[in-house]
């Protein structure tokens, strides 16, 4: 087995008996060998306890950190330095991993040396225990590349994707971003040309609920949304996706929503920024008719108006 050990980073914040349940699911994976990294981001319940016991009580948890609270991609942070792992897994508190993802999506990487990473299907379990009978999202789909079809939408859940530790070494930290974070992060290494092996069975499950996150809401929430999406663009921009493949004018399309809801909560430089980002990689008249209203009203004033005949 040199060779394949995988890492998994494990991000939590007040969701202790969830977590249970996610290193529960990791350790029951057919493949060795694995470690788990732990990051106890700032939990204020009895989370940083059951999360110090597990690491007592499984020698392939091997490491607990504990940090101030910053969101999960601050976190994963913390983790991605301490992985020692050739693959790398992401895996949210509050979903679980089937057990032969790894051997699956190990098996599929190593048949294929040149994608960067492997995924499945995604099994949607809803909070009244309904579990949708199809794939999740798009993850049912073979999809050759993460660009550009990440634009449309992020098309995988975070615990889907299973990825080369080298790409992830690549790509570099995550920001400080605390909402879309990830989509971020996958753009950034969808731009390095990324090709996908694709393994048509069931990986991993991913659950609503209602428990708590670490994210913000409101007006930072929007102002972390505005960065992410500028970041985004960049990346497209980097890997040479034209202005008139279709996931690029929906991307644009979601610039000038997010645009519209920026400045109706005030946040002018983050509404004008998108605005431009928008009208660079799109020509539609509603984008210069609003852009020209914002210059003579304000983008705040702009954002609001346009808030208000949407509803």
């Amino acid at each position: 087995m040199a060779g394949t050990l995988v890492s998994t980073i494990i991000p939590v914040f007040n969701r202790a008996a969830m977590l249970r349940e996610a290193v529960a699911s990791v350790l029951a994976q057919t493949h060795r060998p694995i470690e788990l990294l732990l990051v106890d981001d700032g939990s204020t319940d009895d989370t940083p306890a059951v999360a110090d016991e597990l690491g007592r009580m499984h020698p392939e948890v091997a490491h607990v950190f504990h940090r101030a609270n910053g969101g999960a991609g601050a976190a994963r942070e913390t983790a991605r330095l301490a992985a020692r792992g050739d693959f790398i897994q992401h895996l949210d508190s509050d979903d679980l991993l089937l057990p032969r993802k790894f051997e699956l999506q190990v098996a599929a990487l190593q048949a294929r040396p040149e994608c960067g990473a492997a995924y499945g299907w995604t099994r949607l379990r809803h909070d009244d225990g309904r579990v949708e009978p199809r794939p999740w999202k798009r993850s049912g789909e073979e999809i050759a590349t993460m660009f550009p079809a990440m634009l449309a939408a992020r098309w995988w859940d975070t615990p889907n994707p299973l990825y080369r530790a080298s790409l992830i070494r690549e790509a570099g930290p995550w920001t400080a971003l605390r909402i879309e974070e990830d989509w971020e992060y996958d753009c950034r290494l969808a731009a390095r040309g990324v090709r996908l092996a694709y393994v048509p069975e069931w990986v991993c499950e991913v659950r609503r609920h209602d428990a708590h996150t670490s994210g913000h809401g409101g007006a930072e929430s929007l102002r972390d949304r505005a960065r992410a999406h500028l970041l985004m663009l960049e990346h497209a921009r980097r890997a040479g996706i034209a202005r008139d493949v279709p996931e690029m004018r929906h991307f644009a399309r979601d610039l000038f929503h997010l645009a519209r809801q920026c400045g109706a909560a005030g946040l002018e430089d983050e509404s004008r920024m998108l605005v431009e980002a928008a009208a660079s990689v799109s020509a539609a008249r509603d984008l210069r008719a609003y852009a020209f209203l914002a210059r003579r009203i304000g983008w705040s004033r702009a954002g609001r108006f346009a808030e208000r005949l949407r509803r």
